[in-house]
């Protein structure tokens, strides 16, 4: 086993069978905080993006945060509902997708895994960035170096993603349920104080908000409307992540469908209860927060804030408030809080891969996105999710105000696209069903779907309206450049396909194979070819040499007419001292002169056994082949030669066969080793 196989080893562990797959499949313990971690970590963003546009109009406006959020709530169970009957009805982990292709058709499908795909990147971006920033203010050597510190965390989660998915949720678990806790034991704890009458005031609760320029006369209706819309559709920021369990079924333990639509109600129930909760203490307890930008808002006793002012976010106030007397309350609420963030992300790595992998199976995707790695997780998914994310985190500089804007727009529009989808879904399984029960059934679930139809489209033209210019319009680029990448890679496995379909005359054999072997100098690899070349019988066989040195090339002829050998040699040469070209050139005009022939190069090639020693050899003959796979009728035939390095290797391997492992008893691989050491000797 090489470097680069024990560094694999260490950081992703043991390979696993395909057989072994069953062992990776999630209990719903386990499966809550892998898949709800993004959805119940909005709490941490959600509520203070509703503060922050209320506060346009000053601070007079939170009066309609609590009703704010009943509609935020409203939305998320009206959807929670919708996918309940989708996870049911399409448990293969397609979800929105596969809901949207098989209703509404291929453009449709297309466009809802475009929003998909940027929403599941800007989740990792925005809760990577969120969690930087966490860490920021509580490590002073992190402030100025965000960027640099959530690339690495992304990295680190992809490694652990890369272990797993049984693995990653198992290291994720502790955190999440102990953000949970944390924040409904604040929610609690302050719920009781307000009801005891002494509940405190936050550290924000004596500070003042100038509304923002254009917002300071009182508002007309519309201008009512509008300033609400644009806290509306901020909150509903507490939405996403709601999908991604209907794509990850697949992942769960059976019943499938069962377990899934469980897990999402209590996601529901929990992240329902954190956000009301939160809102209503923050209204209570005389919050102030404005955008982080617009700092010179606030006053103080009509004094500006000192400079270098740290306004805190919405959790880390109330916890700062409410747990007054017993920091260990505080710092765990706040430690956990930024810890959910990262973690988010993961809910985004376990989701783009699947629907990576049923896009690459559908032809909309590389292929490669479906093949499952080492650890039967889709390692080239998580990788490219990685990969894109650290480069959104480093364009926007890892600030969350600036990602924020162009977050929820992909995952509305799946929402619209995949509730109108079950509709007609229900609809026309309406149409064959018989019986009574089951139509039932399926009236109530269409109705179902029909409400969140409702609730998402009208979210998802409030979200538009007020976020388009804001930067949700990179959003929708990013959506069109997805959605034509993907029909411009089926289009052209379409294609492929097509071109290579077997037809009768591909039953044609060719009319003669002019074989010819490159000659370097007269040493064994050379005579290995030639003998390996004669032994498939072509109608013309010959030696090519290219002459770049006349003393060389003359000292060759004396030792192929020295050594009697029976093949003729064809010098080409080279008066500027190519090798390439005058070997590709001298194919063509073969294959030219005769169009329903072949022209079959056969090129010695040595096998090394170290790495750097194939740097040495092989350089030219790589170009080579490059080259001749272009030409058509031309085939390329590697003949190997191995040099005593080589045997480095092949005993570096055997040892490596031989090495008894953990449970290898049990697997029957001993006896399997034995066998086949006795087969050698």
């Amino acid at each position: 086993m090489g470097v680069g196989d024990v560094s694999k080893r260490i950081l992703l562990g043991r390979k696993l069978r395909s057989s072994q797959l069953g062992e990776t499949l999630l209990p719903k313990r386990i499966a809550l905080p892998v898949f709800a971690s993004d959805a119940l970590s909005s709490v941490a963003y959600a509520p203070d993006e509703v503060f922050i546009m209320l506060s346009l109009a000053g601070a007079s406006a939170y009066v309609w945060s609590w009703k704010v959020a009943i509609a935020v709530a409203l939305v998320m169970a009206a959807v929670i509902a919708s996918y309940r009957q989708t996870v049911h009805a399409y448990p293969s982990g397609g979800g929105d997708y596969e809901v949207a292709t098989v209703n509404l058709g291929r453009t449709a499908g297309t466009t809802v895994a475009s929003a998909l795909l940027v929403d599941y990147v800007l989740t990792v971006a925005v809760s990577i960035s969120s969690g930087a920033q966490y860490a920021a203010s509580a490590i002073p050597a992190l402030s100025g170096h965000e960027p640099i510190f959530a690339c690495a965390l992304v990295l680190l989660l992809m490694a652990i993603n890369l272990r797993g998915i049984r693995e990653s949720g198992g290291l994720f678990a502790v955190p999440t349920y102990l953000f949970m806790v944390a924040v409904l034991g604040m929610c609690a704890v302050g719920l009781i104080r307000l009801a005891m009458g002494d509940l405190p005031e936050v550290e924000s609760a004596d500070l003042t908000v100038a509304p923002e320029p254009g917002w300071d006369e009182p508002l007309t209706t519309i201008g009512l409307l509008t300033l609400l819309a644009r806290a509306f559709s901020s909150g509903c920021a507490a939405l996403t992540g709601v999908e991604a369990i209907s794509n990850g079924v697949p992942a769960f333990r059976r019943p499938k469908s069962r377990n899934a639509a469980t897990t999402l109600l209590l996601l529901g129930m929990i992240a329902i209860t954190m956000m009301i909760s939160v809102i209503v203490l923050a209204r209570q307890m005389g919050l102030k927060l404005v955008d982080p930008h617009d700092l010179d808002r606030l006053t103080r006793d009509g004094e500006p804030l000192p400079e270098g002012y740290d306004q805190h976010t919405v959790i880390a106030q109330i916890a700062d408030a409410v747990f007054s007397g017993f920091p260990p309350g505080f710092y765990l609420v706040v430690t956990v809080t930024g810890v959910i963030l990262v973690l988010a992300a993961n809910t985004a790595f376990n989701g783009f891969p699947v629907l990576g992998s049923i896009l690459a199976r559908d032809g909309f995707a590389p292929r490669a996105l479906g093949s499952r790695g080492d650890r039967l997780a889709y390692s080239n998914g998580i990788v490219a999710l990685a990969v894109l994310a650290i480069v959104l985190i480093w364009a926007f500089d890892a600030q969350t105000t600036r990602l924020i804007q162009l977050y929820i727009v992909g995952v509305f529009f799946s929402f619209t696209l995949s509730q109108l989808g079950m509709l007609r879904h229900w609809t026309r399984h309406l149409a064959t069903e018989t019986d009574p029960g089951a139509r039932a059934r399926m009236v109530r679930s269409r109705a179902i779907n029909a409400i969140g139809l409702a609730f998402t489209s009208v979210v998802l033209v409030i979200v538009l309206i007020t976020k388009f210019t804001e930067g949700a319009w990179i959003t929708i680029l990013a959506m069109v450049f997805f959605f034509v990448v993907m029909r411009a890679i089926r289009r052209h496995y379409e294609n492929v396909e097509e071109e290579l379909a077997a037809d009768e005359n591909d039953k044609l054999m060719p009319t003669r194979v002019h074989a010819i072997v490159l000659v370097s100098k007269l040493h064994k690899p050379t005579l290995r070819a030639l003998a390996f070349a004669k032994a498939t019988r072509p109608n013309v066989l010959e030696g090519v040499y290219v002459a770049t040195d006349p003393d060389a090339t003359g000292r060759l002829l004396e030792d192929w007419d020295d050594r009697n050998i029976d093949v003729p040699l064809k010098v080409l040469h080279s008066p500027y001292r190519e090798l390439i070209r005058p070997i590709v050139e001298y194919a063509n005009e073969i294959r030219r002169a005769n169009p329903r022939g072949v022209v079959a190069v056969f090129i010695p090639e040595y096998v090394v056994g170290r790495w750097w020693e194939q740097l040495l050899h092989n350089q030219t003959a790589l170009r080579l082949k490059g080259r001749l796979l272009f030409s058509p009728g031309v085939m390329v035939i590697s003949v190997p030669f191995q040099l005593r390095s080589s045997e480095i290797a092949r005993e570096r391997e055997l040892r490596d066969d031989t090495r008894v492992r953990a449970g290898d008893l049990r697997r029957g691989r001993v006896a399997q080793r034995d066998k086949a050491r006795q087969v050698q000797k």
